[in-house]
């Protein structure tokens, strides 16, 4: 049974308190075994990414077959019946049509010193998208992932995808052919992310690696950070949904389950103005689990990580959620616009009954790889500017120079950067003879 909290009750703050810090996620030990996995890849290259996918994805490979080859990709895409094929080219079209509108415009103006300034923008060289395999392979994510860094304008994009047992998903692989994907390495794990960031003779690498994965790929994600970009670090997945009685508690209860069945370590949380209605919605739950296959999973992050909140009010609610800085919020309110505006910290919004948070999953446009464990409180979701730079632009005329030359000398003097001064006051001397 999941947790009933209600903000008049006396032990509200602590239990409260106690929900927000909760451990949800119980990662064995792996730093050190990706530790040695990413030094032997570094060391050793095809051999060892081959030694390693041959233990963990019992899969012998050769240097020749690391990717897919174009044939391979053809007949496996050949497999997706034609009406998975259309609702993945819908969701194609429309996440690329929404990250488009994501492209930063570059910018340039004179002061008034007549100093010229401004920046670009211009995208990462290489990006790699890493996908698990096995039950937790998801193409709408492969769709999530490359469409925005294609629109960015990366030149050569990756994928490494396992294939344990030497089995594809058609619907992954069809993805990645309809995003623009350039290549599809069949390895995963550490070794994966290692070969992504250092390079081997055959994996070459890649400036940023995004997109999920488990412990080990999380572990070896965090030890490339610096020699690559990376996204972030996502935890299991979150539903906060703030609702008040006008609603339909099947509409709710399902909203619920469709985060905790992804994992036991998944959470959602319902806050409501109605204890009565949030009693109707949990009892909801419990009938849909009955019947929901994944209800092993779904029921057990239900019990251990859900929680009814009842609140006095509306400001009550967005105050809560601003605290809980959920990935996914719902807002099924009368005027969910207004409760949006006090809403300042979640990775993703869905406003009103009717747009519940799976269209955001699959086919709505915004990209739905987003912040967990409250880190929407000062990060956003993927997007195209994940794949891009900006390069600051300066150009000083001989008057801006002398306009604003003797703030530097005077503060690289404060500094006893002694060449940061002399740098300008050369050209100061030379100009101030002419």
């Amino acid at each position: 049974m999941p947790q009933f909290l209600n903000t008049a009750d006396s032990d509200f703050e602590a239990r409260f308190t106690d929900l927000l810090g909760a451990k949800r996620e119980d990662s064995p030990e792996v730093d050190d075994v990706v530790a040695g996995i990413i030094a032997d890849v570094r060391a050793r290259g095809d051999a060892a990414v081959l030694e390693l996918t041959a233990k963990f994805d019992r899969l012998q490979l050769t240097a020749e077959t690391l990717a897919f080859s174009p044939e391979q990709i053809a007949a496996e895409c050949a497999k997706v019946s034609s009406a998975d094929r259309a609702a993945l080219e819908l969701a194609a079209d429309r996440i690329r049509a929404y990250h488009t509108r994501q492209l930063p415009t570059d910018e340039s103006w004179t002061d008034d010193t007549g100093a010229t300034l401004g920046w670009r923008w211009t995208p990462v060289s290489a990006a790699g998208l890493y996908v698990p395999g096995g039950l937790a392979s998801y193409p709408s994510s492969v769709l999530m992932n490359a469409i925005p860094a294609k629109v960015a304008g990366v030149a050569r994009l990756a994928i490494a995808v396992p294939t344990p047992d030497g089995v594809a998903n058609p619907l992954v692989l069809l993805a990645a052919q309809l995003s623009g994907v350039d290549t599809i390495y069949r390895i995963g794990g550490a070794q994966a992310i290692a070969a992504l960031a250092y390079g081997t003779e055959t994996v070459a690498p890649v400036d940023k690696i995004t997109g999920p994965g488990n412990a080990f790929v999380a572990a070896a994600k965090r030890r490339v950070f610096g020699k690559v970009g990376i996204d972030m670090i996502a935890g299991p997945s979150e539903i906060l949904v703030i609702a008040d009685a006008d609603n339909d508690p099947e509409f709710l209860a399902l909203d619920l389950l469709s985060q905790a069945e992804h994992d036991e370590s998944a959470q959602s949380l319902l806050i409501t103005t109605d204890a009565a209605f949030g009693k109707a919605v949990a009892a909801e739950v419990d009938a849909q689990l009955q019947v929901l296959e994944r209800r092993a999973i779904a029921g057990a992050s239900w019990r251990d990580n859900g929680a009814v909140i009842t609140v006095r009010d509306l400001d009550e609610a967005a105050a809560l959620s601003n605290r809980i800085a959920p990935e996914h919020l719902e807002l099924c309110v009368a005027d969910p616009d207004a409760l949006a505006a006090k809403c300042t910290h979640a990775g993703a919004i869905f406003l009103g009954q009717y747009t519940p948070e799976a269209v955001g999953d699959y086919v709505g446009g915004p990209n739905h790889v987003l912040p967990t464990a409250r880190s929407a409180r000062f990060s956003s979701g993927l997007s195209v500017l994940d794949f891009m730079k900006r390069t600051t632009m300066a150009r000083m005329t001989p008057g801006a120079l002398k306009a604003i030359g003797p703030a530097v000398e005077t503060l690289a003097a404060s500094e006893s950067l002694q060449a940061h001064g002399l740098s300008v006051t050369a050209r100061l001397r030379k100009l101030n003879a002419e």
